[in-house]
């Protein structure tokens, strides 16, 4: 009797131990970890209740997923705001603004420079800004060079009323001595005034040859120039340079010509419609940004460089495959985006951007159109997805 009493408890036992090497694998195999509904953050790996709300923590089912996928409960889909739509290609409008700011046109900036050699005895504008007339006086020049073709053309005109071939000579002087003069930048009523005068004057008054504000002072009063050195720089700000750069994607959509739509900042009710005049060849390596530049009319002179201004680029529409921005995932080397896989299964696909227009962005990607793309929410499944598995989804994999 004892022997079978013996037997009996072996079989239990065995039976027992049977039974709890079948369940614990499953157990293992169906629960990862368990967490909070309302405190996603808080992961156990025991039931419990919620530190923070003190709710009963939620079993998480573990599931044999690849590893860009990740499986989100109906409750963590509501709360995360997570919804799904298919794509199709549509028109969009691809108005873009941008903002730039103005500059002094630098087609349209004169450098008046010395025509001779000599010193600076005095300047009559000493301040950027001033606003300087056709003919006004600039400046005043001790030199010696001038001085002498002053001397020169004055002994000719002397000579003039000798008889003969002196008088013919001097003619001859005079005409070269002008021609000097006038090469060293006097005009022709400074040049008659040195007939009227006994003595030659090694100073002369220089005037500017053309009007525009002083964007630079390059000389100082005391200081020796040499011939073709600069004194002052003047610029025609009736037309000014708006410069202002945009996203690389858009580089083919841009063309000399493009109209655009600009305001200021200063003045919100003011607009001017205007055309890109000039785009450069060259792409910025750092920023990815390509430079354009249009021409803003300014002949009531309200408006001043260093201003302000946003230009809205108007672009023909362009068909393509466009989501909200938000439902991009935009990593520093990478972009993806998420789809629903199945009910409460996402995956992620690394994609191609292109422009961006009106809160939404370009898919270049060839992407399988019948899938349910994440159109809100696609953070919260990033987050979720980092927070279970530890690492971007993106990390490790190549452009």
């Amino acid at each position: 009797m004892k022997q079978l009493f013996l037997i009996l408890s072996l079989l239990v036992l065995m039976a027992c131990n049977s039974k709890k090497q079948d369940t614990k694998p499953e157990i293992q195999d169906q629960v990862q970890f368990y967490t909070c509904s309302m405190d996603p953050q808080i992961k156990e790996d025991k039931p419990g209740i919620c530190p923070i709300c003190h709710m009963k923590l939620a079993p998480m089912k573990a599931r044999d997923l690849p590893s860009n996928e990740i499986s989100l409960s109906k409750q963590q889909i509501k709360l995360g705001n997570i919804t799904t739509q298919t794509l199709s290609e549509t028109n969009n409008s691809l108005n873009q603004s941008y903002t730039g700011i103005l500059i002094s046109n630098q087609e349209k900036i004169k450098t008046i420079s010395a025509r001779a050699t000599g010193r600076i005895e005095k300047l009559f504008f000493k301040t950027a800004g001033d606003y300087v007339s056709k003919n006004q006086a600039l400046y005043v020049l001790y030199s010696e060079d001038v001085a002498i073709a002053k001397q020169d053309y004055f002994m000719a005109y002397q000579q003039l009323s000798m008889p003969g071939d002196f008088g013919k000579n001097a003619q001859k002087m005079l005409n070269g001595a002008r021609q000097k003069l006038l090469f060293y930048g006097l005009n022709n009523s400074q040049i008659l005034d040195i007939k009227k005068k006994s003595e030659v004057s090694p100073y002369t008054t220089f005037y500017s040859t053309f009007s525009g504000t002083i964007s630079e002072i390059l000389a100082t009063e005391g200081s020796y120039v040499m011939e073709g050195s600069g004194i002052i720089k003047l610029a025609d700000l009736n037309n000014l340079w708006l410069e202002t750069q945009v996203n690389v994607n858009y580089a083919k959509s841009i063309s000399i010509g493009q109209n655009a739509k600009v305001s200021f900042t200063s003045f919100p009710n003011k607009t001017i419609n205007t055309k890109v005049s000039f785009i450069n060849p060259e792409i910025n390596p750092e920023t990815r940004l390509l430079l354009i530049r249009m021409e803003i009319p300014n002949t009531n002179g309200f408006l001043k460089p260093g201003m302000q201004a946003i230009a809205q680029l108007l672009l023909p529409k362009q068909k393509g495959l466009f989501i909200p921005t938000d439902a991009v995932i935009r990593e520093e080397k990478a972009s993806y985006i998420w789809f629903e896989k199945s009910p409460g299964i996402f995956e992620n696909l690394m994609v191609e951007t292109g422009v961006e227009t009106n809160g939404m962005i370009e898919i270049k990607s060839s992407i399988d159109t019948s899938k349910k793309v994440v159109i809100t929410g696609a953070y919260a499944i990033n987050s979720e997805y980092i927070f279970r598995k530890g690492s971007d989804p993106m990390a490790g994999m190549k452009m």
